[in-house]
């Protein structure tokens, strides 16, 4: 609980002295309804998350420039099928002035 704003937060980790107590809180309390909210208890798994790497990755250049390439490639790609298809209005539309 947030004592200083007065909410819930949401979440709680409990640790129990055995399994057999830990298995017993999750069938009895999993499903059951606390100020208007229904519980899920499970067990804690671990982060599994791993990309072999503890940095975010853009913590490196190289992934900035990866990137900006990317983006510079794709801002290419639009203007290119933007004059294609400007190119292709120009085709179909008669020349002015010939009916």
């Amino acid at each position: 609980m947030d004592y200083a704003a007065g909410t819930h937060k949401g979440f709680a980790f409990l640790e129990f002295s055995s399994g057999e107590d830990a298995q017993e809180a999750i069938y009895n309390m999993d499903g059951a309804e606390l100020f208007g909210k229904s519980l899920v208890v499970n067990v804690a798994q671990e982060n599994r998350m791993n990309l072999g790497s503890n940095k975010a990755v853009w913590t490196n250049e190289e992934w900035f420039q990866r990137e900006a390439g990317l983006k510079e490639e794709q801002e290419k790609m639009e203007e290119m099928r933007g004059k294609e298809r400007d190119a292709e209005m120009l085709k179909e539309r008669p020349p002015v002035g010939a009916r």
